[in-house]
């Protein structure tokens, strides 16, 4: 688990005033005027949880928010994958429980109604960019450029006909590929990355073969089982949350591949390359414009129970859906974010100034 925090002393625990739970005034605007005064940032630090992929994102926001306040507590962001960070988010409402949770996929219905059981019902849905689910590997080696159905070929439990797989080369699925051992190093289950994976990736895969296809209309837990249980026999291996780790791993072993946010791929260009999925590379332009098969939103999750005893939280939305931050220029982008198109930006905008509730009818 990573965690960041520019000054954990000294941070007093207010008692949240679970009763006032009306959304705090909008902030003035200003930017880096307003940090000498008008602006509210009282109450303890700010915990965010959740995303890794989202973790680099919130920690440069949350370096920039401690650079224009300095008077407020610096905010605690941890890494801790979009599954669990978004079980923590739901733990409840105080000073105990988080704040935010950071996303790479969104949230689910039942997690929405965990929340709902834990008092946790003004949840606000940010929407902050947009990340490509990124394969890459070391420039060392040949280059691969794959399509889903390979990849699912490669990853799958079972082949197409319910037996098991055990291909062991990528020139067992087809020639043209290179004749190296399939080695991938990717999220768990835990992670929002994994999910996500599966769903723009493994069952984009799955859904070329008819049977496959069919058997979604007749049995879709079955369907869902059969696209998305990847192999136990080592030839997918669950490397944590820590996606930095992957890419140290793809450099110390060049016939691996690995899965990761395009931001982890962006950072580390000099030593790792992006593989090709449809013959189109996961790169920025191709990413915004969908061009790239693998292509994500990404959120932050905000708990609006807690925007009275923390007027920091509405300063720090604002910061983040800024376009010095979240724009096509922002300074995100040099950390790997994806602009969205300027309608979505803001939407997202408007959501996090008003504290919109999430509507979870829209909600799978």
């Amino acid at each position: 688990m990573r965690t960041t925090s520019l000054a954990l002393a000294g941070i007093g625990l207010l008692a949240l005033a679970a009763c006032d739970s009306s959304p705090a005034p909008t902030p003035p605007q200003g930017g880096d005027t307003a940090a000498t005064g008008g602006v509210n940032v009282s109450g303890p630090a700010l915990r965010i949880v959740g995303s890794s992929t989202v973790y680099p994102f919130t920690t440069a926001v949350a370096e920039n928010f401690r650079r224009k306040y300095p008077a407020a507590a610096a905010p605690i962001v941890e890494s801790t994958g979009t599954g669990g960070g978004i079980k923590l988010f739901c733990g409840g409402v105080g000073t105990q429980h988080p704040d935010i949770a950071n996303a790479s996929r969104r949230i689910k219905k039942s997690e929405v109604e965990l929340c709902n059981t834990n008092g946790v019902k003004q949840i606000v849905e940010v929407q902050v960019g947009l990340d490509g689910i990124a394969i890459a590997q070391s420039k060392s080696d040949a280059h691969l450029d794959v399509t889903p159905a390979q990849i699912f070929l490669a990853l799958a439990a079972t082949k197409p006909d319910g037996s098991k797989n055990t291909v062991t080369t990528w020139n067992q699925i087809d020639p043209k590929l290179p004749s190296r051992k399939i080695e991938v190093l990717g999220p768990p289950p835990t992670s929002g990355t994994r999910d996500a994976f599966n769903e723009l990736v493994m069952e984009a895969g799955c859904s070329t073969f008819p049977n496959l296809k069919a058997l979604k209309d007749s049995n879709e837990d079955e369907y869902k089982t059969r696209c998305t249980k990847l192999r136990e026999d080592g030839v997918y291996v669950e490397a944590g949350e820590n996606d930095n780790l992957i890419v140290q791993k793809l450099v110390a072993n060049p016939t691996a591949v690995g899965i990761f946010g395009y931001s982890y791929l962006e950072e580390n260009l000099d030593k790792i390359e992006g593989v090709k999925m449809n013959g189109v590379a996961p790169e920025y332009e191709a990413i915004a414009s969908g061009a790239y098969p693998a292509s994500r939103p990404l959120y932050i999750y905000v708990k609006g129970e807690h925007a009275r005893a923390k007027p920091a939280l509405a300063v720090f939305l604002q910061e983040y859906t800024s376009e010095a931050a979240f724009g096509p220029e922002g300074y995100l982008k040099s950390r790997g974010l994806i602009a969205e198109p300027d309608a979505e930006r803001k939407a997202s905008a408007a959501a996090a100034a008003a504290l919109t509730p999430l509507d979870i009818t829209a909600l799978k």
